[in-house]
């Protein structure tokens, strides 16, 4: 592994992407029959040009404590796919209505709300679906992967994401404090950001301390990705971030920005990623992807 002074994130991501990439082809039959349009409608979101982050975490987690990619690839790609489910049913005209997302147009603009909605359904149910195949059960204990599902389903579920939204959807044009806020992002975005480290240091082989380590340091990036999302809105370009920026103020939405003034959010985002990284400190530098990820995470433009 590269020392800190010579790692190469952007090869990094991309080597990971690719390999991720390829997983998640290996997942999908070739479009035919009578459902062949609700397998185009799941694959033209999974490939519209996600970055991979939830993936690469998990991968970058085991990695860490000592695993290895191969073994938390089915893991890494049922999160994938619950990650692109979201992104789909958040987009409809029902929930936020938007009609580009990562510079394409919306499923539901290309294949219309009833096939949009059907394929984010296909891909949440097909996601838990992975995490049953011989490649994963082959290798590890029953007793594990119900833990992983059990971890996985609240994660995105009402205690979690699903409820995040919620939340989100309901306090829209209301005045609101910051704890609701945090509530929102750690619960609709910090909880499928944590999962996949979690459980990619289960599958690595982590012992408890290591599994406690990137815990933390997934709450607090969690958190720093999305006021970085929150942040790009507003300062983001257009054709880079991949959505209409400033969507969030025009929708009434609740951001970090919006109730504690931009500077501050900048402030907090660039804490939180310091105290995620002193979070690994007690790991080697196997762990130096994710150290480099949290950095990352608040310099990015989309």
């Amino acid at each position: 592994m590269q020392n800190e002074d010579t790692f190469d994130l952007e090869a990094y991501l991309s080597e990971k992407k690719a390999v991720v990439d390829t997983a998640l082809k290996a997942c999908f039959p070739e479009p035919e029959g009578l459902a062949s349009e609700l397998v185009s409608a799941m694959k033209y979101s999974v490939f519209a040009g996600g970055k991979r982050l939830r993936p690469i975490l998990c991968i970058s987690a085991a990695e860490a404590v000592g695993g290895v990619e191969t073994d938390v690839l089915p893991v890494a790609c049922a999160i994938e796919f619950i990650h692109t489910y979201s992104l789909i049913h958040d987009d409809l005209p029902v929930m936020d209505d938007d009609d580009i997302r990562r510079g394409r147009p919306t499923s539901h603009k290309v294949f219309g709300e009833a096939v949009a909605l059907l394929a984010g359904d296909g891909l949440l149910t097909e996601a838990f679906n992975l995490m049953t195949l011989p490649e994963l059960t082959d290798k590890v204990s029953a007793g594990v992967i119900l833990k992983l599902i059990g971890m996985v389903s609240v994660a995105a579920g009402y205690r979690g994401m699903v409820g995040g939204q919620i939340v989100d959807i309901q306090s829209e044009g209301k005045q609101v404090g910051l704890p609701v806020v945090e509530f929102i992002h750690k619960h609709k975005t910090g909880e499928l950001i944590t999962v996949p480290l979690v459980c990619g240091a289960i599958l690595g082989g982590g012992d408890e301390s290591q599994i406690e380590a990137v815990s933390s340091y997934g709450r607090k990036i969690g958190l720093a990705f999305q006021i970085s999302d929150d942040i790009l809105d507003i300062e983001g370009d257009t054709s880079t971030f991949g959505k209409q920026v400033g969507s969030d103020e025009q929708k009434g939405k609740l951001t970090y920005p919006a109730v504690v003034g931009l500077e501050r959010s900048k402030q907090v985002q660039s804490e939180l990623i310091e105290a995620a990284v002193e979070c690994l400190h007690d790991l080697d530098k196997a762990a130096e992807p994710l150290r480099h990820i949290a950095r990352y995470i608040i310099e990015r433009n989309k």
